[in-house]
């Protein structure tokens, strides 16, 4: 993948995000992580009191959001129409969940951007990652966010490396992204729209759009 492809036009339809105005500050999907939590500051108190509830400081709630009683949230945070917050939900602060989510069962959020109808059920971690519309997490599959030896996380293109100036990078995944259970994304992968990750895969890097990640070694164009 070519720097130019990880571009959030070339990622995400913004038509399907609260926070379209905070990705159109940017041009690369990682420069938003640093602004969430000031941004759900902004736009919270904003939102309309008869449609979602304001239960402590710096959390918003929609009235229609099906939660049980075994979640913890801690804000900045804002839960969007019609999501499902499972029992065992950990959502640690600076995070946007959009329209008709599922915030699985024992999944830990932190710093990341949910767009409308991403699904993570089961015992995932997402943590300085944004996930596209319609994105789906299989169980067990964690996007890793920082580095064994702790430094800045660097993005790796094929015209070039990019220093994110940032220690917590997790992953930036497209639109209609499929990853398969019990897969790792390393800090600062990228993976194109429509693309299909195999169970039980490490992913490191960037992945084009339209592909097939069979394993570690293996990365093929879907068949139009």
């Amino acid at each position: 993948m070519k720097k130019s492809e990880a571009a959030i036009k070339n990622l995400f339809d913004l038509d399907h995000t609260m926070a379209r105005s905070l990705f159109e500050t940017y041009e690369y999907p990682w420069e938003v992580l640093d602004g969430i939590g000031e941004f759900i500051l902004k736009i919270g108190p904003t939102l309309p009191e008869d449609e979602y509830y304001n239960p402590v400081e710096n959390v918003w709630i929609h009235k229609t959001v099906k939660a049980y009683q075994t979640i913890s949230i801690t804000g900045p945070t804002i839960i969007g129409e019609g999501t499902e917050l499972r029992p065992g939900a950990f959502v640690r602060g600076n995070v946007i969940a959009g329209r008709n989510c599922v915030m699985g069962n024992a999944c830990e959020y932190k710093n990341c951007i949910l767009f409308d109808e991403v699904q993570t059920p089961h015992y995932n971690y997402i943590g300085d990652s944004i996930l596209g519309y319609k994105s789906h997490t299989g169980a067990q599959a964690l996007t890793s966010n920082v580095k064994s030896d702790k430094k800045n996380v660097v993005i790796h293109f094929e015209d070039g490396d990019v220093e994110t100036g940032r220690k917590k990078v997790g992953a930036m995944i497209g639109d209609h992204v499929e990853v398969g259970c019990s897969s790792v994304l390393n800090p600062g992968t990228i993976i194109g729209r429509n693309t299909n990750i195999y169970p039980l895969t490490s992913v490191r890097g960037t992945v084009p759009a339209d592909s097939i990640v069979k394993n570690t070694s293996e990365t093929v164009a879907k068949r139009v």
